[in-house]
């Protein structure tokens, strides 16, 4: 029975026996292309902006003046 060999996120290659130095990518080019992506915001984590806002209070000038 053969160890499965999964393929390198970055290029689809298969890893190489020995290369769990990277892992989970074949090679340190793959890692710091995957990096590089990070850094530019190529790739990017959507996030739900109105969990994240705080509650919306009215500041004093949006109330109506009183009559």
């Amino acid at each position: 029975m053969s160890a499965r060999r999964a393929p390198c996120p970055q290029c689809g290659d298969a890893l190489a026996p020995g290369a769990g130095k990277w892992r989970p990518f074949c090679s340190e080019r793959c890692k710091l292309m995957d990096l590089g992506h990070w850094f530019s915001g190529t790739y990017s984590i959507p996030a739900d902006h109105d969990a994240d806002a705080p509650a919306a209070s009215p500041s004093p000038g949006d109330q109506e003046p009183r009559q």
